[in-house]
């Protein structure tokens, strides 16, 4: 029998969790086949205004980041209460936060599997403080370019060289900058911004990632920068694709093959500002054709009137049935990450469903 995925179980790499508000201690449990103590939790309010709020294994539960903005880590404020610890199969919320954890309001939480408590990775010219799941393709990595100068490398603890990689220098204030392959080394496009990709030979020192490594210029970084973060992905069969396509302007738009059935997908225009970043995911309410939509890059809550309808979220990929320009305008091309709830056929041969 053909082999249509490296990961079997997407649930023991990446769930999605909606969850309602409390007032008080919260633990929210994922619901997925596997247990997953998420290494990077994503959280966001759902009906109304509210910062995204990330955390991860590394900087620990009481030190957040905020997706889109440019702020640095929370160290001393609200925000380094609202998590109280990852588990084995979810995290635990302070209450009466109206950003993570209030009565009345609702929420989504995403959470990645890496490797779980850090340890050091001397791969390449710098030394990494890293949590790494090769077998998922995603690594966290805290690192300093400790008087370097020109390229660097960092070791990035994957098998396989990253499609997309997300560097913010968690210390300062600053831009959450991002490679995607489909991009090419020499441009970056921000998370936190609706900019279009900008054109950068220093970024990334105009080096693709390799197996071991990826590159990045102290011409852009600086020499002396303490605290930087990177969130390394490899694409695996049947559970993550990273790459890009192009609109139509029609409802009967762009079939996107992944290789499995999404529970995930985040979408951004390549060229052109005033378009911001166009998140799905297969939890929150909304169905074929009208699944409802979050901006990676701003704080509204999700937006859940359909018009002429988003995406069909389909067994083995997903098909844009929107004229709107931000996902699918017309000739215009797009940069998409995506991850599975189920691979398109697991190795014992069961099929996905769309949604």
């Amino acid at each position: 029998m053909a082999n249509y995925t490296d990961v079997d179980d997407s649930s023991s790499a990446f769930q999605v969790k909606t969850y309602s508000g409390s007032n008080s201690s919260n633990a929210v449990t994922f619901d997925g086949n596997s247990n997953l103590q998420p290494d990077w939790l994503w959280m966001k309010k759902t009906n109304g205004s509210a910062n995204h709020f990330a955390y991860d294994v590394i900087r620990g539960a009481n030190r957040s980041l905020v997706p889109n903005d440019t702020d640095a880590q929370d160290t001393s404020g609200e925000s380094t209460s609202y998590l109280t610890s990852f588990n084995s199969n979810g995290f635990t919320l302070a209450g009466n936060y109206d950003n993570t954890n209030k009565s009345g309001n609702s929420y989504v939480g995403w959470g990645w599997k890496a490797g779980g408590s850090p340890s050091n990775n001397t791969t390449g010219d710098i030394t990494a403080s890293q949590s790494a799941n090769a077998t998922a393709g995603f690594s966290i990595s805290t690192f300093n370019t400790n008087g370097q100068s020109g390229t660097m490398t960092c070791g990035h603890g994957l098998s396989s060289a990253p499609k997309m990689i997300i560097v913010k220098p968690y210390t300062t204030s600053d831009d959450w900058y991002i490679y995607h392959h489909s991009l090419g080394n020499a441009k970056y496009i921000r998370l936190n911004q609706t900019a279009s990709s900008t054109s950068n030979s220093n970024t990334w020192a105009s080096t693709s990632p390799t197996s071991s490594v990826f590159s990045m210029s102290t011409n852009f970084w600086g020499a002396n920068t303490n605290g930087l973060i990177a969130y390394c992905f490899a694409e695996k069969r049947g559970f993550s694709s990273f790459g890009s396509y192009f609109g139509t302007g029609a409802t009967d738009g762009t079939f996107v093959f992944c290789g499995f059935k999404p529970a995930w997908v985040l979408c951004k225009l390549t060229s052109g500002s005033g378009y911001g970043w166009t998140l799905f995911d297969n939890k929150r309410a909304g169905y074929n054709q009208d699944n409802y939509t979050l901006q990676p890059d701003g704080a509204a809550g999700q937006n859940t009137s359909g018009g002429n309808g988003r995406i069909d979220i389909l067994s083995n990929g997903f098909k844009l049935r929107t004229t709107d320009a931000g996902i699918n305008g017309s000739g215009s091309e797009y940069l998409y990450m995506a991850f599975a709830e189920n691979p398109f056929v697991t190795s014992t041969g069961v099929p996905a469903l769309a949604r």
